[in-house]
């Protein structure tokens, strides 16, 4: 899972050292704040995916990592399983022009994008913290019995 680092004026992603190596970029994504236009919450990050995959890794259904370009759009994605997850669209950023990636802190993400900021700098604000997440209870699978002969 990722870690978001926000201040007033960039969004930082760090990724951990398995996660830059399946998705092959070595540095921190920086995407300035401004750039950013919408974030939506989704509860399964793959509907979110266009295009082909570029550099990365892709288990299908498993693990969706590094770049997707589709016609005129390059997109950092970072998927595990079918978990919730985030969207954000970005313009006028460089590299890409959507982020999508599967976290727990996307409710607390929207939150702190809404606040306005101040003009004084302030601390980077490590976004954590307990997100009431839903459980979702096993299915029930149909028990298949041998017709009688």
């Amino acid at each position: 899972m990722v870690t978001l680092l926000l201040d007033q004026t960039q969004l930082e992603v760090v990724l951990s050292p398995f996660e830059r190596a399946v998705t092959f970029h070595r540095e921190n994504l920086q995407v300035a704040r401004d750039t950013i236009i919408k974030v939506q919450l989704t509860d399964d990050a793959w509907t979110w995916l266009r295009g082909v995959p570029g550099r990365g890794t892709q288990i299908p259904g498993v693990l969706a990592a590094g770049t997707w370009k589709a016609a005129a759009t390059t997109d950092f994605v970072l998927i595990r399983r079918h978990r919730p997850g985030v969207v954000i669209d970005l313009k006028g950023d460089e590299q890409f022009q959507r982020l999508i990636f599967t976290t727990r802190h996307g409710l607390a993400l929207t939150q702190a994008l809404r606040l306005d900021v101040s003009e004084e700098p302030v601390d980077v604000t490590e976004i954590t913290g307990a997100i009431p997440v839903p459980v979702q209870k096993g299915r029930k699978r149909p028990v298949i019995r041998p017709r009688p002969a």
